[in-house]
């Protein structure tokens, strides 16, 4: 990773405390050699026991700022998290439309909380599959979401592999279901792009611990700065995982609840 860093922009939500959204991926880009570039949607008041308050931004402050970055600095792949409403969605539609589509994409699609309630509006929902997940590189939804997006229970790998193949033909991208919710001893996550009969499995031992703050958002933004590196998305992702593995066991034990991670004691991934 030598050179000059990838330059990397993150369009998501401020996270006060620090353990997720803008700031985990800020933390992330960094820890990976990439240089951050951020266009916030909404500005939170939050911290390891929920959230406490949301002020989403117009959508078009948003596009100001993905242009503020694009056209000035440049970008080498972006990273999207959170997305309020069906106005900032529509803008930063409009602004990737702009951009080369050579670019990659990471879609983090942030709709379900850990409890199963819906962040976004189904109006949002339908928006961003309308008009990002056909221009996302990878999408990312942990299990939650892809039951949501699939219309149907997934109990198992097999089932999950199958709604993933579904969702990357429709919109022509490649898709990681993530297995952090399921009750397995391991954790396993499966990658598959459209037209692929092989998909791409990775696992690791589930980490008791209840600092797993931010794990989307990290690995969404890591998988994102090593794609600007130039790797390719197998190996992105491969990386990425084990990124935020080691986040986890380094987590610093902050809060009453459930705590951030340790991006900044991660200094190899070898």
């Amino acid at each position: 990773m030598a050179g000059s860093p990838p330059r990397i922009l993150s369009i998501a939500g401020s996270d006060s405390s620090g353990g997720a959204g803008i700031q985990a991926d800020i933390k992330t880009i960094s820890m990976l050699g990439g240089y951050a570039m951020t266009a916030i949607t909404a500005a939170t008041a939050q911290n390891t026991l929920g959230v406490q308050a949301i002020t989403p931004f117009p959508g078009d402050f948003v596009a100001a700022q993905i242009r503020s970055c694009t056209g000035d600095i440049g970008v080498d792949a972006i990273k999207i998290g959170m997305l309020h409403d069906p106005d900032i969605v529509a803008h930063v539609a409009d602004e990737l439309d702009r951009l080369d589509a050579g670019i990659p994409v990471v879609l983090d699609p942030v709709m379900i909380s850990t409890s199963g309630a819906a962040l976004i509006t189904p109006e949002t929902v339908a928006l961003l599959r309308e008009r990002l997940f056909p221009r996302a590189r990878l999408v990312t939804p942990n299990l939650p979401e892809l039951e949501h997006l699939a219309g149907r229970t997934l109990r198992t790998t097999e089932l999950m592999r199958d709604a993933a193949l579904e969702l990357a033909e429709q919109y022509g991208c490649s898709v990681l279901a993530k297995g952090g919710h399921t009750d397995d001893q391991r954790i396993i996550d499966t990658l598959i792009g459209p037209g692929e009969e092989r998909a791409a499995s990775f696992d690791h031992a589930r980490i008791d611990t209840p600092h797993t703050h931010g794990t989307g958002c990290t690995l969404s933004s890591a998988i994102a700065t090593l794609l600007g590196h130039g790797q390719p998305l197998e190996h992105a992702v491969r990386l990425g995982r084990k990124f935020v593995y080691r986040a986890i066991e380094a987590a610093p034990g902050f809060g009453g609840g459930n705590g951030p991670l340790g991006h900044h004691a991660v200094r190899r991934l070898d």
